[in-house]
């Protein structure tokens, strides 16, 4: 009973709050085809973007396409490492991690849907100066967690642009 209780409760509490989920993501109707282009031809971001896209219902361009395919163009991809503590022999051993990507979404027109614009993320992780094998691997860990979380970060402002059109 005091679960039930608990539960009930917390429903209402969270629905009187405004929660909602996040809708699916969604594309602009009359976007057509997609090729992600970026400097890097083998960037995992670009790769990742390309199946996310795939995923949520865009249409892959064909390699030989190259009229009315819109482009998702990764204009640059940068890594910087800052140290932000020391230890008491001056050694660095607590970093910040940054990701950084310039893109913008071009229609199959030309005409711009999305903008230049640059989203930028940051990680912070402590490396021991001690134990440079644990800070390459924990460097990889954020590095691919970084990537993935970029790939969400535009495709939401994809799917933000595509629900302003809709209005």
């Amino acid at each position: 009973m005091k679960n039930f209780l608990f539960a009930a409760i917390f429903s209402l509490a969270v629905a009187g709050c405004g929660f909602q989920l996040r809708d699916a993501l969604t594309l602009p109707a009359d976007l057509g085809p997609v090729r992600v282009v970026s400097a890097d031809p083998y960037s995992p971001l670009a790769e990742s973007l390309s199946q996310a896209l795939t995923r949520i219902g865009a249409t892959p361009a064909d390699e030989d396409a190259t009229t009315g395919v819109a482009t998702l163009e990764i204009i640059s991809e940068r890594w910087g490492e800052t140290p932000i503590s020391l230890d008491q022999a001056g050694r660095a051993q607590e970093f910040t991690l940054r990701y950084a990507v310039v893109f913008a979404l071009h229609r199959g027109e030309g005409a711009d849907l999305l903008p230049q614009q640059t989203i930028e993320l940051s990680r912070d992780f402590i490396a021991p100066p001690t134990d440079s094998i644990g800070k390459t691997s924990e460097r990889e860990l954020l590095a691919r967690e970084l990537r993935r979380e970029m790939a969400s970060s535009i495709l939401r402002r994809i799917d933000s642009v595509s629900r302003q059109t809709k209005t």
